[in-house]
């Protein structure tokens, strides 16, 4: 289970109604994909043993994939989606929470609660094969740094919100600051799972909501 999964059940535990929709063949073989490359890497997980795990012959894999770069590409985008879905239902969920700082702290927090959970897990397989397919196709580092972006624009529109309320101030770099919780976020992830610790995401967090707090109005 990945971050972003955990974070809509933690958020609400209905939307399994909608997550465990049906799927179609291509999208259980990406999700699978996704699943086995968070326990491995991009190049350790082989054809067989990703069509084994959905139970469809090997005639089905290239009837949606061209070679297994288009299959990356394709992987990536999808996940990357995903997780662009489920950040912006719970960060720009203004009915179930109208405060923007509130719903930015507790999204981060439950970060910190994956880790304790998942000791040595990557939360998160932009983060664990972003070094790795950036080296071997540029079309999958493309996807990636649109998925990136569009992580960061969310979190730059609830800081937006959050000055909008008059809880910052008008003059903040709301850009800047959201790219910053991107980065500092990121980093800390992958340390935990070297450490197997969740220290390096709690110190992060903290630094991350005492920063916010020190501008304040």
């Amino acid at each position: 289970m990945n971050y972003f999964f955990f974070l809509a059940l933690l958020d609400d535990r209905s939307n399994m109604c909608s997550i465990m929709t049906e799927r179609t063949t291509k999208e259980r073989i990406l999700e699978a994909a996704e699943e086995l490359m968070l326990e491995r890497s991009f190049h350790a997980v082989g054809l067989k043993q990703l069509l084994d795990a959905v139970k469809v012959p090997k005639g089905s894999f290239y009837h949606y994939f061209e070679s297994k770069e288009q299959f990356g590409v394709e992987m990536m985008k999808h996940y990357m989606e995903e997780a662009s879905a489920h950040k912006r239902s719970f960060l720009l969920n203004r009915e179930k929470e109208p405060d923007a700082l509130k719903r930015l702290f507790k999204y981060l927090e439950g970060s910190i609660k994956f880790m304790d959970e998942n000791p040595g897990k990557f939360p998160c397989l932009a983060i664990k094969l972003g070094n790795e397919v950036s080296e071997i196709s540029e079309d999958m580092r493309e996807e990636l740094m649109k998925g990136f972006n569009d992580w960061i624009s969310i979190y730059q529109e609830v800081l937006d919100d959050a000055v909008a309320a008059g809880q910052l101030p008008t003059d903040l770099d709301t850009a800047t600051e959201a790219a910053l919780i991107q980065d500092h976020w990121a980093g800390a992830a992958q340390r935990a799972v070297i450490f197997r610790s969740s220290e390096p995401v709690r110190r992060t967090v903290e630094h991350i909501k005492a920063r916010i707090e020190n501008v304040m109005i």
